[in-house]
């Protein structure tokens, strides 16, 4: 059966599913719940200097889609706003009543040496397992020159992460912020600071939506919004992409990546793995549906991996990073049309609807010997492009199907049509 058993940079879990620095993470009694629901490990909610800051009422904000409840959730909550001191304790007191968990412990202080000399001093003292260096959050925080203020500037995360590991023997992960153009920037940063590891994503900087009664956006406090940070299942194809560009980077080679964004299900959590993380954390599910969400998680990713053939996630670690290619490196020469399956088509039309209005007039609206409404790809109009499969409401339906054009493999640095080709020709 698979081992779901973990060990990143030494920390070692009974799973590869972790709790991210959020809500969940802030107290010992919610840790020891999720402990005790069987997470392999959290992350404690960031920690910053005392005084504590100050939060604010309300929140959450949160986008339905389609009657999906929870498809994007947005905060504005910062920091732990309980005392440096009783933090600490709770950290100790749960680390050795739960010595098989992971737990590590999220940072923010002030961009000076001296303050992150001062709390690391005092983390190591809980006999935590490592630290993750909140260069992420993008609200209030940020104002204040931490936070996406570090993140988003490779140089002070290069020079926080080599104060951290001079001044600490614990392993340092460095969490990345989305809200920048070029995640490689501050990934390369980090490395040559001497991090450990990444993690990512941090939230985005979203507004979810407007109450159209105030005028302010959600959500509000006394009238008025702000920006916020936005996570949760809309999020995970901005996480994967990013997690795959640092997995791929030949300078951040050797670095750990533990995943962050939308992680909902075993799935997204081999997904995230396929793509070159070592582990996975989670918040947006477990503030969803509970922390017991954990068991389909676990049960799901070993049944999958039994399937497979995997016996640890070491098996599949980063297994789709080599097929992740830029753009001019696919195949022109190869070919998909779609396929409709006749017993499983409810003649709905959303397909012909599509095609026909937005796409390449490839699917035809018939009537059948019983005068039916019947709808038939005309192939040699389809193009491939997937979007009557994705549109369909019934799984399976539309499948596309490989066509053999005869031709060999040719991308778009070979193509005759690439003006670079050309030239070097001539």
């Amino acid at each position: 059966m698979a081992d779901l058993t973990n060990d990143f940079l030494g920390i070692k879990s009974p799973n590869p599913f972790w709790l991210a620095s959020a809500p969940p993470t802030d107290k010992q009694y919610n840790v020891e719940r999720a402990f005790r629901a069987g997470w392999g490990g959290v992350v404690w909610k960031t920690l910053g200097e005392d005084p504590p800051v100050v939060n604010v009422s309300s929140r959450y904000g949160a986008v339905t889609y389609n009657g999906t409840r929870v498809a994007g959730f947005s905060n504005i909550e910062l920091i732990t706003d309980r005392p440096l001191e009783v933090n600490l304790r709770e950290i100790k007191e749960v680390k050795r009543a739960w010595p098989d968990r992971a737990l590590v412990v999220s940072l923010m202080v002030p961009c000076n040496e001296e303050s992150w000399k001062a709390i690391l001093k005092r983390v190591e003292g809980t006999e935590a397992d490592g630290i993750e260096l909140n260069f992420g959050c993008p609200h209030g925080m940020s104002e204040r020159g931490m936070g996406s203020a570090v993140g988003q500037v490779p140089e002070y995360v290069e020079m926080v992460t080599r104060w951290c590991k001079q001044h600490s023997r614990m392993p340092v992960i460095v969490k990345l912020t989305p809200n920048i153009t070029n995640i490689l920037g501050p990934a390369r940063a980090a490395r040559r600071g001497g991090a450990d590891a990444v993690s990512l994503i941090n939230t985005v900087q979203s507004i979810v939506g407007v109450d159209l009664d105030l005028m302010a956006p959600l959500p509000t406090v006394d009238g008025k919004g702000t920006h916020g940070g936005y996570c949760g299942p809309a999020v995970k194809p901005i996480a994967l992409r990013m997690v795959a560009e640092i997995a791929r980077d030949p300078e951040c080679r050797g670095m750990a990546i533990s995943g962050i964004g939308g992680v909902s299900t075993w799935r997204d959590a081999a997904e995230f793995v396929s793509m070159g993380a070592g582990n996975v954390q989670v918040c947006t599910a477990a503030m969803t549906h509970g922390f017991k969400i954990v068991e389909d998680m676990i049960s799901g990713l070993a049944n999958w991996m039994d399937g497979k053939g995997y016996r640890r996630t070491d098996d599949f670690l980063g297994a789709a990073v080599p097929n992740f290619v830029d753009w001019q490196h696919l195949n022109l020469n190869y070919k998909v049309i779609a396929h409709i399956d006749q017993d499983l088509c409810i003649r709905c039309g959303k397909c012909h609807i599509a095609c026909e209005d937005t796409s390449h007039q490839s699917i035809a609206a018939l009537r059948d010997e019983n005068h039916r409404r019947r709808y038939e790809v005309i192939e040699s109009e389809c193009v491939g492009c997937n979007l009557c499969m994705h549109v369909c409401p019934v799984d399976g339906c539309i499948t596309m199907r490989p066509v053999d054009t005869g031709l060999p493999y040719a991308d778009w640095t070979s193509h005759p049509n690439n003006p670079m080709r050309r030239q070097a020709a001539e």
